[in-house]
């Protein structure tokens, strides 16, 4: 039978996000339902209600969860009814061309469920990212269940499901960071803390943490960044060749998004460094660069999408290293609030005032 939960949902452009009961349809095969325990906010959830990811409305928001799994449909093997598990967004698909060269983490054919949520009225949802976790439950494809150690803290590892992993793949996964590189980070909310953090554990001896927010540095500095930089009040690109013996960071983390952090990006890199595009653009954004400078610096330049994560991998090694306490996830939860707190939550994440609010069910 199907349930009917509370969730939270933005049903126009720029409305505010609502409470309201959905339906959770029992799972089909291949999916499970999922009684999540707590979810980040995520900008992600604010590009949605904006419609800046498409019009699809009315979205049922969150996806950064983790929580226990109450029941899966026919055929599902990896998970049982019990498991605690953090959400993804990249279910593998095991086939397509990227899988079968052995790189999944660029699968072009992810899961998610078949089935929709619904409101009582019948109206099919969209969940954020093919999860919708701010809800008691949801209904996921199994694939999108990633077992991990029972005994962490859910609203710690839930983070895992997105910011904390972008940012952590992007240094390690995507950038390659290694013992003695230099690193520098530009923009240091969620994500571009994460890359500090995945820096520090790849062996980097300098960090360089940049942002405008003196708050958002200090805070870079407790997940191990070795210098900071006020983009306010220096030139980001001298400050960063000052740091490194006048070369440039053998990677730069770009985790804003916008074409002038980006260029910052590019010329802060050694000769034959690396930039790590993490930061989400808008459509309308382009940059223009001199082909001679990317033909003359040489190094790469990439993209790195949810951290080129494989969450079968990535999750239940990072949430050891919490457990170990190697990995302090508990730092990036500036507080934790309720459903009917989401709102309130996006108007903090616009004034720089927290790194995530948490909701907990």
């Amino acid at each position: 039978m199907s349930q009917r939960v509370k969730g939270v949902i933005a049903r126009a452009k720029g409305a505010p996000v609502e409470v309201t009961t959905i339906v959770v349809p029992d799972p089909g095969p291949g999916e499970a339902v999922v009684k999540v325990q707590a979810c980040g906010v995520c900008h992600t959830d604010l590009h949605y209600r904006e419609g800046g990811i498409n019009d699809e409305f009315p979205f049922l928001l969150g996806h950064e969860a983790a929580g226990i799994v109450e029941s899966v449909g026919t055929g599902v093997t990896d998970v049982a009814p019990g498991d605690f598990v953090v959400l993804n967004w990249r279910a593998v698909c095991g086939n397509c061309r990227a899988c079968n060269r052995g790189k999944p983490w660029y699968c072009f054919a992810t899961h998610n469920a078949t089935q929709k949520m619904t409101l009582e009225d019948g109206t099919a949802l969209s969940p954020a990212l093919g999860i919708g976790a701010f809800a008691e439950k949801t209904l996921v494809h199994a694939g999108q269940c990633t077992k991990v150690d029972p005994e962490a803290r859910a609203a710690a590892v839930g983070l895992l499901g997105c910011g904390v992993m972008a940012g952590v793949g992007a240094a390690i996964n995507t950038g390659g960071v290694t013992r003695g590189d230099s690193v520098a980070v530009i923009g240091c909310g969620g994500v571009g803390d994460g890359a500090v953090v995945g820096a520090a554990l790849a062996g980097a001896t300098t960090i360089i943490a940049i942002d405008t927010d003196d708050q958002k540095l200090e805070w870079a500095k407790g997940f191990g960044a070795t210098h900071t930089v006020n983009a306010r009040d220096a030139d980001v690109v001298e400050a960063v060749r000052a740091l490194t013996g006048g070369h440039g960071a053998d990677v730069v983390v770009e985790a804003v998004g916008r074409p002038e952090t980006y260029k910052q990006a590019f010329y802060a890199r050694d000769l034959a460094g690396t930039v790590v595009l993490v930061g989400v653009p808008t459509p309308d954004m382009t940059i223009e660069l001199p082909l001679l400078d990317v033909f003359g610096r040489g190094g790469a330049l990439k993209s790195s999408w949810y951290g080129d994560c494989l969450p079968s991998r990535d999750f239940p090694l990072l949430t050891e290293l919490y457990r170990q306490g190697r990995l302090d996830l508990d730092a990036f939860v500036t507080e934790e609030i309720h459903l009917d707190q989401v709102e309130d939550a996006f108007a903090k994440m616009h004034a720089g005032g927290v790194l995530r609010s948490v909701v907990i069910l």
